[in-house]
């Protein structure tokens, strides 16, 4: 079996459909990324995912006793919470625990997490004294925590810099290397989306799905968006641009591939 479902999931907020027979399978080892715009759905889907929303059609199957690690958009954290670094990763064990303090093995365990995130230093600073690429990693290794076999992330580069976008994106192809599963969400088309081996665009319904050289044309694009862009090859890469601001002195991509 998957590691997780979704068959003809529908969600609704009152009577208004969120997602509409949405169909998503995700295989052990797979990096999965979903693009679409505002209100498209994304964090909806994540969380059905996470069993925090209940369909109203449609099924949503996970392997018995699949561990998941959610790592939220950074703007819905209360920053100002009085918590150490160490004690955010340590959240992850809340749940069941009989001591409210950290057990050797479990410092232990936090400090391997820190270092492998490259934040080995920081686990007795107060979060808020944190850049954003280091309140992100803190979350992840929350996530991670939790030993998971799949990884949830809801736009894990929004607000950070190149650089902390650039490391991410490297750290989560590391971890995707060792087995972990990684499903993410994001509106960054050339800095994420297309540095990811599948993709999944989204507005309300599956529009298409496959690989960025696949999904990622002009025609696919609009129909999530609503809005003309354009998709040209540079220097063996992708990139989209506003179909009203197309350079003209590089040719546009064509693609021979059938999305999904």
């Amino acid at each position: 079996m998957p590691l997780a479902r979704l068959e003809k999931v529908t969600c609704s907020y009152g009577a208004r459909p969120v997602l509409v027979n949405v169909d998503l399978t995700l295989e052990a080892g797979d990096y999965v990324g979903i693009v679409g715009p505002s209100g498209s759905g994304k964090t909806t889907l994540l969380r059905a995912l996470m069993g925090q929303v209940t369909p109203v059609a449609g099924s949503v199957e996970r392997q018995r006793s699949l561990s998941v690690g959610y790592v939220p958009q950074l703007e819905t954290v209360n920053w100002h919470f009085p918590v150490t670094v160490n004690e955010v990763v340590l959240m992850a064990r809340a749940h069941g625990r009989l001591l409210p303090w950290a057990s050797k093995a479990e410092l232990a365990e936090i400090a391997r997490l820190l270092d492998r995130l490259g934040i080995g230093e920081l686990g007795r600073r107060h979060i808020l004294e944190l850049s954003g690429g280091q309140q992100q990693r803190v979350f992840i290794a929350r996530a991670l925590m939790r030993r998971p076999q799949l990884l949830l992330l809801d736009e894990p580069t929004s607000g950070v810099d190149f650089r902390t976008r650039h490391d991410l994106l490297h750290l989560l192809h590391d971890l995707n290397r060792d087995g972990l599963g990684i499903l993410l969400t994001t509106h960054d088309l050339n800095g994420v989306a297309t540095h990811l081996p599948k993709l999944v665009c989204l507005n309300t319904e599956v529009i298409a799905t496959g690989s960025p050289i696949e999904v990622l044309r002009p025609e696919v694009l609009e129909r999530t968006y609503g809005a003309p862009l354009e998709v040209l090859e540079h220097a063996g890469l992708l990139v989209v641009l506003d179909g009203f601001r197309t350079q003209t002195n590089v040719v546009p991509f064509r693609s021979h591939s059938h999305a999904s």
